[in-house]
């Protein structure tokens, strides 16, 4: 008995010391925070975790903030494209909103007709998340924030622990380490960072002319839905076919009639567990910059703000389709209704990691800036 009680309490220690004080932020503790390393800089907000800017330099040295956003958390209140949020409990789609577990059968909060997107209504992207550290400055600037989901929240089992830090390294690269405990029941866990990325500037106009490379040769195809089938299919002589550094409009134009971009999961070629790889490449030619994203994800969403229509940004400017494209690294979607796709569950007692590394380069006197 002593022995069984000695285990309990160390593994409570473990949930202390990993993920510190899990205490529920209020609506009133609602802010911006900054992280900046000297003309690199990031801005968070703990309403739903999320990235509200990305400023750093272009091939001349202008600064510019290449996410899109809004001025105020009011707005982010009231946002329906998750910018730059942490979404989850299960990133992306659930067919039916419902999957069965363990003999037990859950059903969700569907909030896409009968599908759950993103987590549900509210998910992890609209709730109020606590600050645990914050160095601004500092040799690595950084924020940590973190998460309580109860058990039974949009209709997901179990009481998990989430948090993610967010870190300025040098040479201007951003890290994104995500982090999940299942503490009580086993669970589904897939989250992901879905932040707009426009390396021109958020108020720059579209990305169709950006260059893309994503070292995926598979897909997971979907229906009218959006739902993997649960096949593969390789991108080879399709539109899909990003493994040549390709630019996008060149691509989008191939898409079947009535697509109106890119939203599609890639299958990351050469996954192996927790091991980083190259995900993707992004090159705008006007500002010079480049960004390469590398991560521990087995796939990848690709998604060119198809659905971004008249909704006005920050300082005032009105974001239109294809204002910005998300790489959402992630597991599969609706991953827990087909067993041929890497689990996503989270068994009591597990860590899910997640992690993401952006390195942002540019052109300066035909010379790569890092």
């Amino acid at each position: 008995m002593l022995s069984k009680m000695s285990n309990v309490y160390a593994f409570f220690c473990f949930i202390i010391l990993a993920f510190g004080s899990f205490a529920f932020a209020s609506e009133n503790e609602l802010q911006m925070y900054e992280i900046k390393k000297g003309d690199f800089s990031v801005k968070v907000t703990n309403y739903g975790a999320r990235i509200v800017s990305v400023v750093l330099p272009d091939k001349n040295g202008k600064l510019d903030d290449v996410v899109l956003g809004y001025d105020t958390i009011k707005e982010y209140k009231n946002d329906t494209c998750y910018f730059g949020a942490i979404v989850g409990r299960v990133a992306n789609r659930i067919a039916g909103a419902k999957f069965t577990l363990n003999g037990t059968l859950y059903k969700l909060d569907a909030n896409e007709n009968t599908t759950m997107l993103h987590g549900g209504k509210k998910g992890f992207s609209q709730v109020a998340w606590k600050v645990k550290k914050h160095d601004k400055y500092g040799r690595s600037p950084s924020i940590t924030l973190t998460y309580r989901s109860v058990d039974g929240e949009e209709g997901f089992p179990g009481e998990v622990l989430v948090s993610v830090t967010y870190t300025l390294l040098k040479p201007y690269k951003l890290s994104v380490k995500m982090k999940a405990k299942a503490l009580n029941k086993a669970t589904p866990i897939n989250l992901a960072q879905h932040t707009y990325w426009n390396l021109g500037g958020h108020n720059s106009g579209n990305i169709l002319s950006d260059e893309l490379q994503i070292f995926a040769s598979k897909i997971t195809p979907v229906d009218t839905k959006l739902i993997p089938t649960g096949k593969f299919e390789s991108v080879t002589n399709t539109p899909y076919d990003f493994l040549d550094s390709h630019i996008i409009k060149g691509l989008i134009k191939e898409l079947p009639n009535g697509s109106r971009g890119f939203d599609i999961n890639y299958v990351v070629d050469g996954h192996q567990g927790r091991k980083m790889k190259p995900i993707a490449i992004v090159y705008n030619k006007k500002s010079g910059r480049i960004m390469k994203l590398t991560s521990n994800a087995p796939g990848v969403q690709l998604y060119t703000g198809n659905y971004v229509d008249n909704v006005k940004g920050k300082g005032g400017f009105v974001y239109q389709p294809h204002a910005a494209l998300c790489l959402e690294t992630q597991g599969f979607p609706d991953s827990v209704n087909h067993a041929n796709f890497p689990s996503q569950i989270v068994n009591p007692g597990e860590v899910y990691e997640h992690n993401m590394l952006f390195t942002f380069t540019c052109f300066k006197k035909d010379m790569f800036l890092e």
